[in-house]
């Protein structure tokens, strides 16, 4: 499968999962096109980097004028992380236990 059409499916997913209308998911794709969001890879590389273990959830979220990648994941211990990141520069801006 070429990597494009992975980039798209897992945009497709994040948009899904954050309960984006139809003209939304439109407007995620074109940030993704335009650069103004990373994608989804990227954002797991990063998130891996704070905690290993399983990715439970994904969401773009629009908040105090920023886009940003929330994840939720399970450590290995059993614990539940939130961390956010910003979409379009990859910075860390929050980790915290859920």
């Amino acid at each position: 499968m070429g990597r494009r059409l992975i980039q798209i499916i897992l945009l497709s997913l994040i948009i899904m999962s954050s309960g984006y209308a139809d003209d939304d998911h439109n407007e995620a794709y074109e940030l993704l096109q335009s650069g103004d969001i990373l994608p989804l890879e990227k954002i797991l590389i990063i998130s891996r980097k704070l905690v290993h273990g399983r990715i439970l959830e994904v969401e773009l979220e629009h908040e105090h004028g920023l886009l940003i990648y929330e994840l939720k994941i399970l450590d290995k211990k059993g614990i539940v992380w939130k961390i956010e990141i910003n979409a379009k520069t990859g910075s860390i801006l929050k980790k915290e236990q859920d």
